[in-house]
This record gives structure tokens, C-alpha cells and sequence, in this order.
């Protein structure tokens, strides 16, 4: 018997630990096997929603975020890349310079969801930013990469030369701030259970047999 789990991954096109945290995700599902079908939704989370146009550097943004030296905040950049590494996500530190602002890379993915190409895209996305340090607030690349994942080029530049979705998105927001969500990558599955952080391969096969279980119980 199959067991199907929805899972609401909540994170942000500039979190590194999203992307970490999604290859650990896909790794456990194919570790589970056939078993367990996942429902994956990819939901919005902005990390800095004030960002300026241009953007930040990396480095310099952290160092301010987190009142660390700025040889503590490239140590620990080291540290996820190696992390990325073991789950097959490769982070490129001398490509991925500076931080942007992502609310039209977001609304870009709610809409990506109503053609059925919103994990394609989002892949998409993490790669362009971390591997290739492409501006994810250019709509001139969010139209490239929409095209690279088979979504048609004119609807997505008519979509962010608008202001479509933009509610929605905002309002999705809203709700997981309202729900006690401040920090990503966060993952509600079912509806019930909360996971965060970028967790290990195993701990995500661990918790999906134990969801898949329960669910089974309770049918």
C-alpha cells in the first residue's frame, strides 16, 4: 500500500540551508522507495523583504545580521559548503557574492504551481543563485529560467511586469509568520508535524517511514 504525505516546504530562493535541506528531502524519498508518495509543495518565505535593488554583499550582510567577524561568517560558508556536499549540492562561494531581494522570484513560483512546474522551477532557481551567483531579482533571469523548465516565456514577463500573485504570495507570508514561522527551511507535513533546519538524509527517511506508519494506523 502506498502512503502519500503532504509536504508544505516553506524557504526562501536565497537560503542556502533550503537548498541543503531540499537535496536531503529528495534523497530520503528515494531512499524510501516507492512506499511513500510526496505531495510537495514549495511555499514563500522572504529573508529580507527590504532588500534594495543591487542587493548586498554576502559576507558584509551576515557580519551585520548576526554582530559576527567576518572570518567567522566565511568559516562558516566553508562549513555549508561541505554540507551541500553531502547531499550533492554544490555551492559556488566565489560565484555567490551578494543577496537579493526575491518577492518576484516568489510570485514567479506560485504561478510555476499552477502550470505543474513549480519543483522544476524552484531546482532551477537554487542552481542559478548558488552555482551560477545569477540575480534571482532580475526578471530578465527569472524569464530565462522559467523558459530553461518549460514554462513559456511571455506568460512569465507578463506575469512580473505585473503585479500578479502578488497577494497571494503576500498573504501566504502572513500566515506562516502568523503561525509562529520565522525561520527557514520549515516543513509541515500533513498539515501536523514541523521539521526545520537542513536536516541529514537519514533524519528525513527516519520521520517520513514514521508519518507514512501513523497515517496507516489511522486508516
Amino acid at each position: 500500500m502506498t502512503s502519500r504525505v503532504k509536504i508544505d516546504f516553506i524557504s526562501d530562493v536565497s537560503c542556502p540551508w533550503c537548498a541543503v535541506a531540499l537535496s536531503a528531502l529528495e534523497a530520503a524519498l528515494v531512499k524510501v522507495g516507492p512506499g511513500i508518495e510526496a505531495d510537495l509543495h514549495f511555499e514563500p518565505f522572504e529573508l529580507n523583504p527590504e532588500m534594495g535593488k543591487g542587493g548586498e554583499d554576502v559576507i558584509e550582510h551576515l557580519s551585520a545580521k548576526y554582530g559576527s567577524p567576518r572570518e567567522v561568517m566565511q568559516g562558516a560558508q566553508e562549513a555549508l559548503r561541505a554540507r551541500g556536499a553531502e547531499v550533492g549540492f554544490t555551492f559556488d562561494l566565489a560565484k555567490r557574492t551578494r543577496i537579493y531581494n526575491t518577492f518576484d522570484a516568489h510570485r514567479l513560483l506560485h504561478w510555476a504551481g499552477t502550470e505543474g512546474k513549480q519543483r522544476a522551477l524552484k531546482h532551477a532557481l537554487f542552481e542559478a543563485y548558488f552555482r551560477e551567483g545569477r540575480d534571482p531579482s532580475d526578471r530578465e533571469v527569472l524569464v530565462d529560467l522559467a523558459t530553461r523548465v518549460g514554462l513559456d516565456a511571455s506568460r512569465a514577463r507578463q506575469v512580473l511586469e505585473s503585479d500578479e500573485y502578488a497577494r497571494e504570495v503576500r498573504a501566504r507570508e502572513l500566515f506562516y509568520r502568523d503561525h509562529g514561522i520565522n525561520a527557514v527551511p520549515t516543513l509541515v507535513v500533513n498539515g501536523r508535524y514541523l521539521i526545520q533546519g537542513g536536516q541529514p538524509v537519514e533524519v528525513f527517511e527516519q520521520l517520513l517511514r514514521r508519518f507514512a506508519a501513523e497515517q496507516a494506523q489511522a486508516s
